[in-house]
């Protein structure tokens, strides 16, 4: 049970440290620049972040799988959305990004949360689908798919959503085929060869991988990593329960339930770090978002002439300077006078 419960935070300190890695590698490639369609998602994986990313993912992957066979799946995919809390620590302290309270709340909800959860866990269920289930999550997958390039092209930000949505149900098919992996004993690995699960796991795996990627690329990653949190945790989580048994402590169903909640509730807080911006992006926009108030403000003005209430000095008709043969023109006629 202990050992479980590590390999579960070492998998979410995994997994949101290579979202900020994986964010920056595919921000730094927009739908726009880099082309749309598969073939953009793949140039915006080839970069140095996002492929560290992926070498940390496959780290958290394999901490995913030793926590999966110990624990109930409700508590590691908890664990996994509590992701994002580590996303947003690790962009605060590394990219210099500022947590509102709001924020701080949602990180200390999911360490709250995991708490709770960690203390009321029991042993993993002790049922044994039928080989139905097997096939059955190899065929969600390809639906899973299938809906995705459905809605390959929809506009933002209903796109986000379903990508979003997409990919957490293809780490929830990841965590369920787990589960149903048969023991392999010494390095015989024919039964994980002839077993579908396997293969749903894989397949489960990538499609959430580029799905993740589209959410990110789209724009509106608050609204992709929220769908995701929800996608991951919510149904797999109950899925575990009813079709593998996953209970509680005796009498602590009430508190896991509570503790469930307050995690995706505090993920769910943490959404907008699915996806960190370069310190020379926010940078950038810090300038302009200054040079406008500046503006309004009456510091800056049109062609550098001074500003009263934020508009320019009328010097001549619709506040131009007047031309040069205009001033003579006018100290002529004072002469005269």
């Amino acid at each position: 049970m202990f050992l479980g419960l590590l390999m579960a935070l070492v998998a979410a300190l995994c997994f949101g440290s290579a979202m900020v890695l994986q964010a920056l590698g595919a921000q730094a490639h927009s739908p726009a620049g880099s082309g749309g369609g598969l073939l953009g998602t793949v140039r915006a994986m080839v970069n140095v972040p996002f492929i560290c990313g992926l070498a940390l993912d496959l780290l958290g992957f394999v901490a995913q799988l030793i926590a999966l066979r110990t624990l109930p799946l409700y508590v590691v995919q908890a664990a996994l959305a509590g992701a994002l809390a580590v996303t947003a620590v690790l962009g605060a302290a590394v990219l210099r990004l500022r947590l509102g309270r709001a924020e701080w709340a949602g990180v200390a909800g999911v360490c709250l949360g995991l708490a709770l959860l960690g203390a009321t866990a029991g042993k993993e269920g002790d049922k044994h689908p039928g080989m139905a289930l097997h096939w059955i999550m190899l065929a969600a997958v390809v639906v899973i798919a299938a809906a995705g390039a459905a809605a390959w092209r929809l506009k933002e930000p209903a796109r986000a959503a379903v990508m979003g949505t997409l990919c957490g149900l293809g780490f929830g098919v990841v965590g369920l085929s787990v589960r149903l992996l048969p023991s392999v004993h010494g390095m015989d690995l024919m039964p994980l060869l002839k077993e579908p699960a396997t293969y749903a796991l894989l397949a489960g795996g990538a499609v959430a991988f580029v799905f993740m990627t589209e959410g990110v690329r789209g724009g509106k990653v608050t609204t992709a990593t929220a769908a995701m949190v929800l996608g991951e945790t919510a149904l797999p989580a109950l899925l575990g329960v009813i079709l593998l048994g996953d209970r509680t402590r005796p009498g602590l169903l009430w508190l896991a339930l509570l503790g469930f909640a307050i995690a995706v509730a505090g993920a769910l807080a943490l959404a907008r770090f699915g996806e960190v911006a370069p310190p020379e992006a926010h940078a950038a926009d810090g300038a302009q978002a200054a040079d406008g108030a500046h503006a309004v403000n009456g510091t800056h003005a049109v062609d550098g002439t001074p500003a009263v209430d934020g508009a320019p000095v009328a010097h001549g008709m619709d506040g131009a300077a007047p031309p040069e043969t205009a001033v003579v023109d006018e100290a002529r006629e004072r002469q005269r006078r």
